[in-house]
């Protein structure tokens, strides 16, 4: 099978796999108790039966719930993520202003979890029983253990609050004009927080499973070849041990991202990062369904195309995994 016919099958696949979670969300979202005609009718002060008929026939909730998914799935076939009646914008809109934060966000904090994770777990592999190693486990432990939004909460409190090294909230300084060079140091210096929060789960996770994966592939035949070659010890973990390791966690990297998007939600609560992440947050406190089910489907396609790359990543890494598939 060619590139292109196993690229051209997985976005197949890709496609199915979202029309499906796009039903799902739906589903999932008309179980909810309330609508938004419930919410702003309650807001208005003028919940009365009659009042509330109006809304819901405008937003086309008096409609069959059969009816509203074939609509709904229309739309999305057409992209069209439909109307927020609560802000009195598209939800396209809204969320593809949002939609740069947060891949900010969570780009950053995955390339820093990636790296961080793999030179801890090479670290440690060929350390394998001295005190560094046994430091990036206890290490590694923690930070898996620990919540996101308690991290973040003491990284506010410890560097924000006590030594003012870098901004709590926000993206970037309001009202201050920033432009150029200035706005994007500005912007790196309110990421450093968010990111490390988001990122410290992940490091965990890439750092035991590369130690893992590396102590596996140490002893094998073409590891005691190179080094019976007289290879430096730097040359066979870079270019044999690790080239072997590496393949277990960019494949759990392909599926953590998703999680990685998930995350965030908090990661933006906590820090007030606009991203979409937390307007999906406003959106549940609202009931605003068009908005909440537009951030679902927009995360599912990031989580989507993250696999379809990790995929693509894994089939240049292993060739044969592109026959196989």
């Amino acid at each position: 099978m060619g590139r292109l016919d196993y690229l051209a099958k997985r976005v197949l696949k890709a496609l199915v796999i979202l029309l499906a979670i796009a039903v799902m969300n739906f589903c999932l979202i008309r179980l909810a108790p309330g609508d938004p005609a419930s919410v702003i009718a309650g807001e208005a002060g003028a919940a009365d039966a009659k009042y509330m008929e109006q809304l819901r026939h405008q937003f086309g909730l008096d409609l069959p719930l059969s009816s509203q998914l074939w609509i709904y799935v229309k739309n999305v076939v057409a992209l069209d993520l439909g109307f927020s009646y609560r802000n009195q914008r598209t939800v396209a809109a809204m969320v593809f202003e949002r939609l740069p934060a947060t891949l900010l966000l969570t780009l950053t904090a995955f390339a820093l979890a990636l790296a961080g994770g793999i030179f801890l777990g090479v670290l440690a592999a060929t350390h394998a029983g001295s005190w560094a190693d046994s430091l990036i486990t206890v290490l590694a432990l923690g930070f898996y253990a620990t919540p996101l939004f308690w991290v973040g909460l003491m990284l506010i409190l410890l560097f924000s609050v006590n030594l003012g090294w870098v901004p709590a909230f926000g993206m970037e300084q309001v009202g201050q004009g920033l432009v150029g060079i200035e706005r994007s140091l500005d912007i790196a210096h309110h990421l450093i927080l968010p990111a490390i929060t988001l990122g410290l789960f992940f490091v965990a996770i890439y750092a035991r499973l590369t130690r893992a994966s590396m102590l596996e592939v140490r002893d094998m035949d073409f590891v005691r070849t190179a080094r019976a070659k007289g290879l430096s010890e730097h040359r066979i973990v870079r270019v044999h041990m690790l080239k072997n390791a590496i393949l277990p966690v960019i494949t759990f990297a392909g599926i953590q991202a998703g999680q990685l998007v998930g995350g965030s939600i908090v990661v933006e609560t906590v820090f007030a990062w606009p991203g979409i992440g937390r307007l999906a947050f406003e959106a549940l406190l609202q009931r605003d369904y068009n908005l909440l089910l537009g951030v679902f489907f927009l995360t599912s396609v990031m989580v989507v195309v993250f696999n379809l790359l990790t995929d693509l990543v894994y089939s240049l890494a292993d060739p044969r995994i592109e026959v196989a598939a």
